[in-house]
């Protein structure tokens, strides 16, 4: 309790106006506390003992952490203004840091309007974050960005459209946190990166209200960029510049200035990447059970953002959530496929040859920064396997040519006991600039129970088994046991 405590100390400091403290926090700011460990055998940490958790794991075998957090939630309750914040905090053994700043946030409502302000965790499109393997811009697969984020975080319904059509969307700026990190894990000879900036904007739409019509229609377009920072690779540095220029240019991708490299400047300025997202759900009046399809397309560039290419590059999935029973709840299904990258030829126009063919996207990977990544973790979709996993330490995605099978299965067989299951199948080709002598395979399973005592309240614990088999990520199998408690202060 003490350590709960000082955080309920630390968050007070940081979000709290004068006497606001006691008046607002005894009835609103809940609490959690949790210890996991896990033991493996193999060569790493099994793949869904790793991904997907928000960075908070580690490959290396042996690992644990214990965690503490304070939250409240901006909840308006049908008032103009709100505010909330959070602070997440951990100690870990075998992780790429000991210390882990998970979450340190500030939330601000106004009406429809929301800024965040700090480190929150966050998923992006329409997939469901427990059982699909993830988003492929924004996925719960790395730990939170840093960045201040404005926009409409809810859906919001248009005026003079009945109900019908609602929105929401936001633009953000931030930096990555892994400078130092990255100088101790890449190698002497390969490519770091130093005070990289983050951008992202996105726009939802829904339209249809399934209380009064069964079928829903959702889509999005979501972006990204790394700019500015240094780019460094053995002695040769490549500064870019981060003006309010180019602060400015990121918003609507555009090419870089004489001081950037002359890439930057045939092409745009920045890494940038990002997704089409579209969701079709039916709800019946009764809403005792429920489906849904979603497409969620990548693009590194123009030629793949709209229909210069076949779209063929995707991921495509469902999600049924059945009525009530004992035995099984929610069923996810996904297809990923990410072969084909705009073709295997690439030409960038010259005045000897003007013509430009936008092939070999390179998802994921980038020639000035270290790609999609921080703190080694893709934060994409996981199935292009991250760079934390590199035996040669190279921040560089070996495997982003794939076809993946995945499902993921929960129940709820009682009020004390909930499982989860995840089995996936992937077939790599590497990259088209690193491609494998042969089609490498890799089996990933997760079989988790959760058990939430009926006299222990706010008390569950979890046990998970996982293994790892193929020639992708090697073989491994592993355990992990946790315990948490939540409640209210």
């Amino acid at each position: 309790m003490r350590i709960i405590k000082y955080l309920y100390l630390i968050v007070a400091a940081i979000t709290l106006p004068g006497h606001a403290f006691a008046k607002e926090i005894p009835d609103s700011i809940s609490y959690s506390v949790e210890g996991a460990a896990s033991v493996s055998s193999g060569d790493n940490t099994p793949f869904w003992l790793v991904n997907n958790r928000f960075g908070l794991s580690s490959i290396e075998k042996n690992n644990g952490y214990l965690r503490a957090g304070l939250f409240k939630e901006a909840n308006r309750n049908g008032k103009k203004f709100a505010w909330g914040a959070g602070v997440d905090l951990a100690v870990a053994y075998n992780f790429s840091s000991t210390f882990v700043v998970q979450q340190l946030y500030a939330d601000l409502r106004y009406r429809c309007l929301g800024l965040t302000l700090g480190s929150k965790e966050f998923t992006g499109g329409f997939n469901n974050p427990r059982l699909s393997s993830g988003n492929l811009l924004f996925s719960n697969n790395a730990r939170p960005i840093p960045q201040a984020k404005i926009g409409i975080p809810e859906y919001t319904l248009v005026p003079w459209t009945n109900g019908w059509l609602a929105v929401k969307g936001y633009v953000s700026y931030g930096f990555f946190t892994d400078d130092k990190w990255q100088k101790s894990f890449a190698a002497e000879w390969s490519k770091r990166t130093k005070h990289v900036l983050f951008h992202s904007k996105a726009g939802f739409l829904k339209i249809g209200d399934h209380k009064r019509f069964p079928l829903e229609f959702e889509g999005a377009l979501q972006m990204a960029a790394q700019f500015g920072g240094k780019s460094i690779t053995g002695n040769k540095v490549i500064d870019m510049p981060n003006s309010l220029k180019d602060w400015i240019k990121v918003i609507i991708p555009s090419s870089g200035g004489s001081n950037t490299p002359v890439g930057e400047q045939t092409n745009v300025y920045g890494n940038h990447v990002g997704d089409w997202n579209a969701a079709i759900s039916y709800t019946p009046a009764s809403d005792a059970w429920s489906a849904k399809i979603y497409y969620d397309h990548f693009f590194e560039d123009h030629s793949m953002m709209f229909f210069d290419y076949t779209w063929r590059d995707m991921l495509l999935g469902a999600e049924v959530r059945l009525p009530e029973n004992p035995i099984l709840g929610t069923v996810v299904y996904e297809y990923l496929h990410t072969k084909d990258q705009s073709g295997p030829v690439y030409w960038d126009h010259t005045p000897q040859l003007p013509e430009q063919v936008s092939g070999r996207d390179q998802y994921y990977n980038h020639g000035i920064y270290t790609g999609w990544q921080t703190w080694g973790m893709g934060i994409g979709n996981p199935m292009l396997i991250s760079p934390i996993y590199n035996l040669d330490h190279t921040l560089y995605f070996y495997h982003n040519r794939l076809k993946t099978h995945h499902l993921g299965l929960e129940g709820q067989p009682s009020s004390l006991v909930g499982y989860r299951l995840l089995l996936s199948y992937t077939r790599s080709w590497g990259t088209y600039d690193t491609p494998t002598p042969k089609v490498l395979k890799n089996f990933n399973t997760l079989i988790e129970t959760t058990f939430t005592p009926s006299k222990l309240p706010g008390w569950s614990g979890k046990l998970s088994f996982a293994t790892d088999g193929g020639n992708l990520i090697g073989r491994s199998f592993g355990v992990m046991v946790s315990v948490k408690k939540t409640g209210w202060l």
